[in-house]
């Protein structure tokens, strides 16, 4: 695993969010990530190597417990996506994604970038932080060379 350098935290109630992934508890990620609807079966190897690749990793803490996640794919210039935002079921409903969202989409380090997520069930959430449908989806384009995430190297 690679050591996360510390940046910095901030509070939303009795939450710290957490930049970095000293403190990620990888097991209970690689729980939520693998039953999530966008990465089925996803092994828990690509779930560290995502973000070991990424941007900006976050943690919501209560305490010592690890209650939610989010990444951030970035160049830090023109574009950012943010992807596996997860809130442990019993903290959701608190403004914990959202808190948690804000902070990635505040961070200096992100100042110039468009933001983009795919969602299939929270675009209410994200309409309310300025999150709209593309404006010219038939300029985007993708490719899934292997049907299978666990094909994938």
């Amino acid at each position: 695993m690679a050591h996360y350098k510390q940046m910095s935290s901030r509070t939303h109630h009795e939450y710290v969010i957490e930049e970095g992934g000293n403190r990620i508890d990888w097991a209970r990620v690689h729980s939520w990530l693998t039953t999530s609807y966008w990465s089925p079966g996803i092994t828990r190897d690509r779930v560290e190597r995502a973000a070991r690749h990424s941007a900006l990793v976050l943690g919501a803490f209560i305490g010592r417990e690890q209650v939610g996640y989010l990444r951030v794919i970035s160049d830090k210039t023109r574009f950012a996506y943010l992807c596996d935002v997860w809130v442990e079921t019993a903290h959701r409903r608190r403004g914990l994604a959202r808190a948690m969202v804000r902070y990635a989409m505040e961070h200096p380090e992100f100042s110039t970038v468009k933001w983009l997520l795919a969602t299939a069930d929270a675009h209410a959430v994200y309409s309310t932080m300025g999150f709209s449908p593309l404006q010219e989806p038939q300029r985007w384009m993708e490719c899934k060379p292997n049907a299978s995430p666990q094909a994938m190297p």
